[in-house]
């Protein structure tokens, strides 16, 4: 089981590079949203309820996937509503199954990031979608998060999505080649 733990700020094209990516593995994506989206339903964002329940909702999603060997494509925006030790317990979760976890951080100039953040697209799970917000947020230090493992690092300013991906694809088959 592989987890591919797409990760990056808002408008960096992570569920995009995701999708594409599962294109050409086959491999499911886990969106972060489908989980943040449910939870707000019943808490408000950042709340120890939503909080609680979202790393619950998602760790529980990797411990099943790990348990029958199914890899997934997950995505991450670090913020800091979600606790620093999140992604070490993730790990161990993926690891205590014998998996694997590929870190890939999406990268992306300011500018185009607050661009892309006011696309309409961003509307359907519910994303930050205005470029005056996203400078407010930022200003209160909302995307401090403690530095992550790195496996790549895309531009995704540089790379079209579906080149992006041809590149995870083709890193993860350099390192695990029998099972992405």
């Amino acid at each position: 089981m592989r987890l591919i733990f797409l990760y990056g700020p808002a408008g960096v094209g992570k569920l995009t590079v995701a999708r594409e990516l599962s294109k050409l593995t086959g491999i499911p994506v886990f969106h972060n949203h489908l989980v943040v989206d449910a939870v707000s339903a019943i808490f408000p964002f950042g709340t120890p309820g939503f909080v609680n329940l979202r790393e619950e909702m998602w760790s529980a999603a990797f411990r099943e996937a790990a348990s029958v060997g199914q890899s997934l494509i997950f995505t991450f925006a670090p913020e800091r509503t979600v606790r620093p030790e999140f992604v070490g317990r993730t790990i161990g979760i993926v690891e205590a199954q014998g998996g694997r976890v590929a870190f890939v951080a999406l990268t992306c100039a300011s500018d185009e990031l607050e661009r892309r953040i006011e696309e309409p697209s961003r509307t359907a799970f519910g994303k930050l979608n205005s470029k005056t917000r996203f400078r407010e947020l930022a200003a209160m230090g909302a995307f401090e998060f403690p530095p992550l493992p790195t496996n790549l690092t895309l531009d995704t300013g540089r790379l079209a999505p579906a080149d992006a991906a041809a590149q995870i694809r083709d890193f993860l088959s350099r390192e695990t080649p029998a099972n992405p």
